[in-house]
């Protein structure tokens, strides 16, 4: 009788032990648990921790209530600028109602991954290429709403959805480049027109300078020598100043009157009277000299070349002094064998006529 009582207590204690062991449940700290009897759900929510369920009867499904990370793999379509791109993105969302997320929809990271593919889709449809290039916040908060809107309704809620990367075509990829190179030209040469408009106004200033102290122009005109022979060059280029030509201007009228008065430029002398001119001509003539061209018979001097009038005022102090060596004229010289006969060198002698 004792050993039929011990058998029947082992026997409950193998079943109880069973029992808990068929009856006993751990949920991690990032799950909970919800609780079907006979296909029914319980109400309350299994937290962390060691939990008893009735075995056979009950049974527990766990969710994880972590942060998921759902890649979106990458769709094409065609932006509102007609532009072909293919887009791919990623999604985190997490479980917030435990129930919801088991009873209202059979796979929620199935139902979300097929959310976020129809959703961006339709994100791309509505963008031009630009948004999706450089304006990817506002689409990224677009696609959130738009996928978070049914998601709700699963106990589920979108964290965060980011655009990783944009494909383009390789035609538009040469064609951004272009732009973009034709764009960098544009401001490279309206900054070298900014920098030519800041150095005209310093080099005007440079002149104003310059023309109010002109021996500031010299001493940048030997500056320059000075730099260009530096450079150890065999040929010195050495500018021609154009105050020189200034002088020149200014000395014209000068020499102009001193070749109008007689004797050259000297300016002294007795002043010609009327018939110096042709008296003058005449002795020249009759005493076999060449005759010498005067200006007129008002004294008006001969016009100066432009070109080189210094070289005028040479030629007729020339012809001035060899006037002063010789005056009467001398005959040109007589070849040897051109010797001429006595008779015709002397002048012919009159014969004394007898008195009366």
């Amino acid at each position: 009788m004792i050993e039929a009582l011990i058998a029947a207590a082992v026997i409950i204690a193998c079943l109880g032990a069973i029992y808990v062991v068929a009856g006993a449940r751990v949920v991690k700290q990032y799950e909970r648990g919800l609780i079907f009897r006979l296909g029914r759900l319980r109400p309350g929510i299994r937290g962390p921790g060691f939990t008893m369920i009735v075995p056979f009867v009950d049974r527990m499904r766990k969710v994880n209530m972590q942060i998921v990370t759902l890649p979106i793999p990458a769709q094409e379509g065609i932006t509102r600028d007609n532009v072909t791109v293919r887009v791919d993105a990623v999604v985190y969302f997490k479980v917030v109602a435990p129930a919801d997320a088991v009873v209202q929809v059979e796979d929620y990271r199935f139902a979300v991954s097929q959310m976020a593919q129809t959703s961006l889709r339709s994100i791309i449809g509505k963008s031009d290429l630009d948004d999706l290039l450089s304006n990817r916040e506002k689409l990224n908060q677009g696609l959130e709403l738009m996928i978070d809107s049914p998601a709700v309704e699963w106990g589920v809620t979108i964290d965060r959805v980011e655009i990783k990367d944009v494909s383009l075509p390789e035609t538009m990829k040469r064609s951004m480049a272009r732009q973009a190179e034709a764009a960098r030209d544009r401001r490279a040469r309206v900054i070298n027109a900014d920098a030519e408009l800041q150095a005209s106004r310093k080099l005007a200033q440079a002149a104003q300078q310059m023309s109010d102290h002109p021996a500031a122009l010299q001493l940048r005109l030997l500056q320059t020598v000075v730099s260009v022979a530096a450079e150890k060059n065999s040929t010195l280029v050495l500018p021609f100043p154009v105050e020189l030509l200034r002088f020149l201007e200014r000395v014209q009228p000068g020499v102009a009157e001193q070749l109008g008065a007689p004797g050259g430029g000297a300016g002294t002398g007795p002043e010609p009277g009327p018939d110096t001119g042709a008296g003058a001509d005449t002795a020249a003539a009759d005493l076999g000299a060449p005759a010498v061209e005067h200006a007129g018979d008002d004294g008006v001097p001969a016009p100066l070349d432009p070109i080189d009038p210094l070289g005028a005022v040479e030629s007729a102090e020339a012809a001035e002094s060899a006037e002063a060596v010789d005056p009467v004229g001398r005959p040109e010289a007589v070849e040897p064998g051109d010797a001429a006969p006595a008779e015709e060198l002397e002048p012919p002698r009159r014969r004394a006529e007898p008195e009366g």
